[in-house]
């Protein structure tokens, strides 16, 4: 079932007019709709590896944990983990995942990584195109090994439990100093991440298509005057 908060034929049309476009592209439009401060997701947020990624934003919040770590044995902290990943970091919201949904979680800068080989896969097999964070993703040989796109601020060691508790889904967050609403266009590449808000994607996709078919013909004419064979970027 498509979310709430957009119909499935919008959604659909969204991911069609943007699958083909780089963030460069996507930056131009906005620039082209007088959006030049907005939208760019700071650097700081990388990707883990070459990829790329277009999809729907869909929200979720977690803040530092609010509770006391209780003193115990091994063996208890084993059977206290799995309660605490039952009731204080259990995310709902994120179990839908489906198809065109680009997961954005904003982890209020805990040092954690609440993304990892495991769960990522596992939206990553629902349909979750891609994820970001402005916290830490862990695991990060796997998730390449994996080939889930993923863009983090930092790698991190550490699990959930007594650092970070869930706290809200289809919110606004902030992700790089850019509010990411869900339902929001992001388009993520080798250059970073761009948000494009929902009310204005149809025309910002307008333009970014423009500059991407003169930024092709442009090349292919150099292409050619190299005798290049002539590729997708191009064509």
């Amino acid at each position: 079932m498509s979310k709430d908060y957009m119909s499935k034929e919008e959604r659909q049309n969204l991911l069609a007019l943007y699958k083909d476009l780089r963030v460069a592209d996507v930056r131009d439009g906005m620039d082209w709709n007088m959006k030049h401060h907005y939208g760019t997701v700071h650097h700081e947020i990388r990707p883990l590896y070459r990829t790329r990624a277009v999809g729907i934003a869909q929200t979720s919040r977690y803040i530092p944990y609010q509770g006391e770590i209780p003193k115990m044995a091994p063996d208890e902290y084993t059977e206290w983990a799995k309660w605490y990943y039952a009731n204080i970091t259990n995310n709902k919201g994120m179990k839908a995942s489906e198809p065109g949904d680009f997961v954005v979680i904003d982890q209020s800068g805990v040092d954690v990584g609440i993304l990892g080989s495991n769960n990522s896969l596992q939206y990553f097999s629902q349909g979750a195109v891609g994820f970001i964070t402005n916290g830490g993703v862990r695991d990060t040989d796997e998730l390449i090994m994996q080939e889930v796109p993923v863009w983090s601020k930092f790698i991190s060691q550490k699990m959930n439990q007594g650092r970070i508790q869930f706290d809200a889904n289809d919110v606004p967050v902030n992700i790089g100093g850019v509010v990411v609403h869900p339902g929001d266009v992001i388009v993520a590449d080798g250059d970073g991440v761009i948000v494009v808000p929902r009310k204005i994607a149809v025309e910002v996709a307008k333009y970014a298509h423009q500059e991407l078919k003169s930024d092709k013909a442009g090349r292919r004419r150099i292409y050619e005057a190299m005798n290049r064979e002539l590729d997708h970027t191009v064509i």
